[in-house]
């Protein structure tokens, strides 16, 4: 049986839904719906003969048929888009699509000033952002690269660094402090409200700092707990209780005397933002020119 056009625009469908087992999340990736998705799955399996893949409410996954054909296609496939995006070295402006997985206090702290540059420059590149502080695996997922603090980049990936070292610190509202007095060491948060913070995998984060005989870790107590920079600076301005993050995210509410830094005596640094990719493929020329432009601007140093 030879494939026709339709065959081709359709396995490639299905070798995004192979890759996310999720109709939805492979639409996201190509582009389409999943119920175009779907259709076309459907088209194919009834031309082919054969199914493809078993649907249930909860869960996507391959036939042995399936498996047959993703196995055999992946590679062929992989070396036509590799082959296609060789092609942007031609031409007079880049063209493609990235898709990055990215811890969300990065997206304002590195794209704010980086983005509206990148459109400029390359007007034809579409730049997809996925804004999460849950670990994903983000080749599996169907993105082009994921950007995370340094200690979190899995080992098997190709990391850059985007950022200097970050420094954490706590802040709170000058009504806060006038109310409730202000902190002279670590152990006082024992006294004080805190805001707390849950990390992406499900975890209550201990707060970290810097003594006389080096770092240390302290659990705090929290009437109210966040997994969000946005909400945990709302609760903070509103003198809620104390709060803990990063110096630039907390730097422009300083500046401006809506929060006060405490303990800085006491204030840790961690590794910045790195952005990392499968060793496995060819960095697309897209992704290449975002890395050098965050580089060259540098918006949090380097």
């Amino acid at each position: 049986m030879a494939a026709n056009r339709s065959d081709l625009a359709d396995i490639t469908y299905f070798l995004a839904i192979a890759r996310h087992r999720s109709f939805r999340l492979a639409g996201l990736e190509v582009g389409v719906s999943a119920s175009a998705l779907s259709h076309a799955l459907k088209g194919l399996e009834g031309r082919l003969g054969v199914r493809l893949l078993n649907r249930t409410n909860r869960s996507v996954t391959l036939t042995a048929a399936g498996e047959e054909l993703r196995d055999a296609i992946s590679q062929p496939f992989t070396a036509i888009d590799r082959a296609l995006e060789d092609l942007n070295r031609y031409r007079d402006a880049p063209t493609g699509r990235i898709r990055l997985n990215v811890v969300a206090d990065a997206v304002p702290l590195l794209f704010g000033s980086v983005l509206p540059l990148f459109a400029e420059r390359f007007p034809d590149i579409e730049v997809d952002i996925v804004a999460t502080n849950r670990m994903v695996d983000v080749v599996g997922s169907g993105f082009d690269a994921g950007i995370r603090y340094g200690g979190t980049v899995p080992e098997d990936m190709i990391a850059q660094r985007l950022s200097a070292n970050l420094r954490w610190v706590v802040a709170a509202s000058p009504a806060y402090l006038e109310r409730y007095g202000v902190p002279g060491a670590p152990q006082d948060l024992q006294q004080h409200r805190c805001i707390g913070v849950r990390l992406g995998n499900g975890r209550i984060y201990h707060w970290e700092f810097d003594g006389a005989e080096g770092e240390f870790a302290l659990p705090v107590h929290s009437k109210i707990t966040v997994d969000d920079t946005q909400a945990l600076l709302t609760l903070g301005l509103q003198g809620m209780g104390l709060i803990y993050g990063l110096e630039p995210a907390f730097a422009p509410y300083v500046a401006r005397g809506q929060l006060n830094l405490v303990l800085e005596e006491w204030a840790t640094q961690g590794p910045g933002y790195h952005i990392y990719y499968s060793s496995r493929h060819q960095v697309p020329t897209a992704l290449r020119l975002l890395i050098e432009l965050i580089r060259e601007v540098r918006p949090l140093g380097l």
